[in-house]
């Protein structure tokens, strides 16, 4: 029988196409129309959505006990086990991802997108690096 590869990995993959999508978005030099700005949000939030997702996996797979999973905590056992490198600025991008999930207001549109360019995609450029690098090892062990 042989070992099938941990839960976060799956959900790692995910996570990868979900930022270079993103990454892409906010990348891009020209002015965005308010269509692309409503993509670029909606790529924000499945990407933030992975991103936690990916870390709960991970720390569950690693024997972290979680009390309650919610993405705060989550976050904060990151932060503690060192996934991620500014809780706070994670807490924030979490409270901009559940802003955008109920409201259309284009100010705070234009104030999150800069936030995700300027701080948010940065640090979740963070968590994908680690990632890469504990995929990397496995397959590495794997050889």
């Amino acid at each position: 029988m042989t070992d099938s590869p941990p839960r976060w990995l799956y959900r790692f993959r995910n996570y990868k196409r979900a930022f270079i999508l993103l990454r892409e978005a906010i990348g891009s030099e020209k002015d965005l129309t308010q269509l692309e700005k409503e993509g670029c949000i909606q790529r924000f939030e499945y990407a933030f959505e992975l991103a936690w997702k990916t870390m709960k996996d991970f720390l569950e797979g690693e024997g972290a006990s979680l009390p309650v999973i919610t993405p705060a905590t989550v976050i904060r056992a990151a932060f503690e086990a060192r996934l991620i490198q500014d809780g706070q600025l994670w807490m924030e991008a979490l409270d901009a991802r559940n802003k955008m999930s109920q409201t259309y207001d284009f100010s705070k549109f234009e104030q999150v997108i800069a936030d995700i360019s300027q701080h948010y995609l940065a640090a979740m450029e963070g968590l994908y690096m680690f990632f890469l690098e504990k995929e990397d090892l496995m397959a590495e062990s794997a050889e």
